[in-house]
């Protein structure tokens, strides 16, 4: 089993900025990707960032160039920092991550949520 942890969620007003942190746990071989997903209120969870293997990274266009989605191999750990926050950011941020088991078993995970809310 493996669980993912959120934390860094919080309200803040437009313009500023955001760190959060996702920490996997458990008994697998290894991480293959993780990233952070969203979704707002009334709309389905879209994708924000992805980072895979040694560090190949994805962007949902209207993040580009305000959020780096970063990782710490050794800590098993995600990072998504959000600068210049604007409203339209509001959002519940989940972790997911694709977990390699050996013997060909990829399994997806998520985390529980943090909730990321923009203020004017």
């Amino acid at each position: 089993q493996v669980q993912l942890v959120e934390s860094g969620g919080g309200l803040v007003q437009a313009g500023e900025s955001l760190r959060l942190s996702c920490t996997a746990s458990g008994t697998f071989f290894r991480i293959v990707a993780m990233g952070w997903y969203r979704q707002a209120p009334g709309k389905e969870r879209e994708l924000v960032a992805t980072i895979i293997g040694e560090g190949t990274t994805t962007y949902t266009d209207s993040v580009k160039g305000r959020f780096t989605i970063s990782r710490d191999k050794a800590k098993n750990t995600v990072f998504l920092q959000m600068n210049s926050l604007k409203l339209e950011d509001t959002a519940i941020y989940y972790c997911n991550a694709e977990v390699y088991f050996g013997l060909a078993r990829d399994l997806e995970y998520w985390g529980q949520g943090t909730q990321v809310t923009v203020s004017i």
